[in-house]
């Protein structure tokens, strides 16, 4: 017999006996985790939902944007939705805030006992007022007649912000920056540091210099894209002034590639991918950026910690 191999052998039976019993430690947890709940844009897709984006940063859960069936995808991520912290809004576009009366009133109906938290660009405020007022038969109802709901379950605090430091708490802090969507004044774009580690998410532009200096020694940067050909087959019946319109608030992928040579993360990822089903992002990138870059697909997470670690949702 072998001895060393016996000892082997012997070694990984007892470290599987004390692992479950509990007594090895497991690796451990990444710090900052980051699911693309929606990769999507205006045009519904069962496969690319609204744009909305999760950051778990120790023990907090962040939400950036909450565009359709942000409500379903965080149910699919088997995220309570009671232990969503807050909600940050990059605009008020129609298709990164059409989610938000699900998110709000789902997640008091499923046991949300605390405020919901909004901070948005100016507009952020009163659409949430308003949203009150458009929802206030079912809040009656469901608080104060029938099932007698918690009350401040679904009390809304909601924040208009500028570009700054505007969430500190538990080591994460969330810093806002102005981005630039055209005429779609204010828009923000969002960097989020924690324990050493970054993620920025553009939010909706097109080529930024702000940006790129908010994104220096980010660990992930997640950008929106449009490839202009592309979205020019998928719409042809669309008129050119429109697509020349639609086209000056996006960043095409040689741009975006140009973003990510000049602020160097660790990682690039498109979101909010405009058409679709675009096919030819990596090779239109490749033209200006040789570093890592995914294609976002709807639920792929990825894990930020000494190692950058991408997790495909399954299929």
């Amino acid at each position: 017999m072998n001895v060393a191999s016996s000892k082997h052998r012997w070694w990984t039976v007892l470290l599987l006996l004390l692992s479950s019993a509990g007594l090895v430690p497991s690796a451990p947890a990444q710090d900052l985790k980051v699911t693309l709940l929606g990769t999507g844009s205006p045009a519904p897709r069962m496969d690319r939902f609204g744009p909305s984006i999760l950051v778990e940063a120790g023990k907090q859960k962040l939400l950036f944007d909450c565009g359709r069936g942000a409500t379903q995808r965080i149910e699919q991520n088997k995220v309570p939705f009671a232990e969503v912290d807050a909600l940050f809004l990059t605009h008020l576009h129609s298709d990164h805030v059409v989610g938000i009366p699900d998110l709000w009133l789902t997640g008091w109906i499923r046991g949300r006992t605390i405020p919901l938290r909004v901070w948005g660009p100016q507009g952020t405020r009163e659409m949430m007022t308003n949203l009150e007022h458009a929802f206030q038969f079912d809040i009656h109802m469901r608080r104060d007649v029938d099932e007698k709901l918690p009350s401040e379950g679904v009390v809304v605090l909601a924040k208009d912000i500028e570009q700054g430091v505007v969430y500190e708490n538990r080591g994460v802090k969330v810093t806002a920056f102005e981005v630039d969507h055209g005429p779609v004044k204010p828009a923000l774009g969002y960097r989020i540091d924690f324990a050493g580690h970054s993620v920025v998410i553009s939010g909706d532009t097109r080529y930024s210099e702000g940006l790129i200096r908010y994104s220096e020694g980010a660990d992930v940067l997640i950008h929106e894209v449009i490839d202009p050909d592309a979205f020019r087959l998928k719409n042809p019946s669309v008129s050119q002034e429109r697509v020349q319109t639609i086209l000056a608030h996006h960043t095409t992928p040689e741009q975006a590639g140009t973003v990510f040579t000049k602020a160097k993360p660790r990682l690039a990822v498109y979101s909010h991918i405009v058409p679709p089903d675009a096919s030819d992002l990596v090779t239109l990138t490749r033209k200006t950026y040789s570093g890592p870059l995914e294609v976002g697909e709807d639920l792929m997470s990825i894990e930020i910690g000494a190692r950058v670690v991408i997790r495909h949702a399954p299929r």
